[in-house]
């Protein structure tokens, strides 16, 4: 098998995300999918049998009546996560949690109890809230500008890190005959103060299997894409073509490379949606009939939400792209900039802009399986990306991907056919990250003997500063 190889992960839409209206209606799907358990548990098994990587769970907290039908009604993330994690062994468990809208400590200690369940298998999407309406669910009056959204991302994320080093890796040796349940110098205080979260700590919760979660973000924009470079061990993007994935991952790798990290330690993984059929033409037929079902009044009511949800309805299709002003800038302002751009660079009607976000739902992985795996193999290795995330929703059509494409990856040395490691960050090729305390320790030892070169670490959180994570090293006692 190839050092480098394909990362996998299947990302749980129930009855159908954006633009997957109909969906629901397929015979496979439970009507009530998006909130039936067992359906979840189903298709985590069903990846874990196929060596994926992780399941991902996508989410927001505010909908309006023309949300997805999935959005409507879903299970909290964390909470579904944590019921699949006792139903499987291996596969890693992605939830998306904001920061805009959540306590850095309870994040913390809610993300370890599922990597303590899960043996080491939890990860966290960072999110900020792209749809401003979110505000009002929690007390405010408008959702935070991009400034502080991201300001506070990456100070929570920071915090988080900081909470998951509360106890040394030793921190608990309950040795019964000695009468000692925990040793008090490996505990640690995080007594931090900072511009948006003040957090003493330390957390009441043990050192983690894997250390710490994996973190995964999401976000295009210039803030959402610094943000990435700083803090994520993995990248959720999406491109329609090999030249645009290309130039993501470089940038984002460069970003990395200048904020002193490994470029290498972070991996793009974009969602990707595959139509497999017999014969290419088959495919692209399945496609064009999948397409043609969509709804235009649909398409155009979910138009609003990168605006936060601006009606659209009250103008005329047939007009010029209508003047919006500002909305969107609270909201998903980069998509929505990049949809204004659109239209004004090519005189779009309204109902030209529509028609064309329906054209953007096509994918660039439609065709025959082997026309499909060499698409995927093609972009792996022209560097457009360092993994996939298949979007599931009809059980047979994943299927069709696990039993007719993924055979020939394996083939070729791309995809894993057993599992490395019990752990997502194992399975992910990702360092534990040392423990900044006893990377400390560690530090002050060797300079005390002078027996070796000081070993850069990171700074422990505390008052008014925000540390970054310590550098990755392997503890063979939490490696499966």
């Amino acid at each position: 098998m190839s050092a480098r190889t394909l990362k996998l992960g299947a990302v749980l839409f129930g009855v159908g995300g954006h633009g997957q209206h109909n969906t629901w209606l397929s015979p496979e799907i439970p009507g009530n999918a998006s909130v039936d358990i067992r359906w979840y548990i189903a298709r985590a098994q069903q990846a874990e049998a196929a060596k994926f990587d992780h399941i991902f769970i996508v989410d927001s907290q505010f909908i309006t009546p023309d949300s997805p039908n999935h959005y409507l009604s879903r299970l909290e993330p964390l909470t579904l996560l944590s019921a699949v994690a006792v139903h499987t062994s291996h596969i890693g468990l992605v939830g998306t949690i904001t920061t805009s809208y959540n306590e850095p400590f309870n994040v913390a200690r809610r993300l370890a109890s599922l990597d303590h369940i899960s043996g080491g298998r939890a990860g966290w999407n960072v999110v900020t809230s792209g749809d401003a309406g979110t505000a009002g669910n929690y007390s405010r009056d408008e959702h935070y500008d991009y400034a502080t959204r991201y300001g506070r991302a990456h100070e929570h994320v920071r915090i988080a890190q900081g909470l998951w080093d509360s106890y040394e890796a030793d921190a608990f040796p309950r040795d019964k005959d000695r009468g000692v349940f925990f040793d008090r110098d490996r505990q640690h205080a995080l007594n931090h103060k900072g511009e948006y979260f003040s957090v003493v700590g330390p957390l009441n919760l043990e050192r983690t299997p894997q250390g710490q979660p994996v973190i995964f973000q999401a976000g295009d924009s210039e803030e959402g894409r610094d943000l990435g470079a700083s803090i994520a061990d993995a990248i959720f993007s999406h491109a329609q073509t090999l030249e645009q994935a290309q130039a993501f991952r470089s940038e984002l790798r460069a970003r990395a490379a200048a904020k002193g990290r490994d470029p290498e330690q972070l991996l793009v993984i974009p969602g990707i949606f595959p139509i497999i059929a017999d014969t290419d033409e088959e495919a692209r037929a399945k496609e064009d009939a999948a397409l043609g079902a969509k709804s235009f009044e649909r398409a155009l009511a979910e138009l609003g939400r990168p605006f936060g949800w601006h009606d659209f309805s009250q103008y005329d299709l047939d007009a010029p792209f209508p003047e919006v002003g500002d909305a969107g800038a609270l909201s998903f302002r980069t998509q929505a900039d990049g949809i204004k751009k659109l239209a004004r660079e090519n005189n779009f009607t309204l109902r030209q802009v529509v028609e064309h976000q329906l054209e953007a739902f096509r994918s660039p992985f439609v065709g025959s399986p082997r026309t499909v795996a060499n698409e995927i193999e093609r972009w792996f290795e022209n560097g457009g990306f360092d993994g996939i995330n298949i979007m599931v929703t009809v059980p047979s059509e994943f299927a069709q991907f696990v039993d007719q494409v993924l055979p020939l990856l394996r083939e070729r040395g791309i995809a894993r056919s057993e599992y490395e490691s019990t752990t997502l960050r194992g399975n992910l090729g990702l360092p534990i990250p040392e423990n900044r305390h006893t990377a400390a320790r560690r530090q002050q030892l060797h300079s005390a003997a002078d027996t070796a070169p000081a070993v850069d670490t990171a700074p422990v959180l505390g008052t008014g500063s925000v540390a970054a994570t310590a550098p990755a090293a392997t503890e063979p006692a939490l490696i499966s």
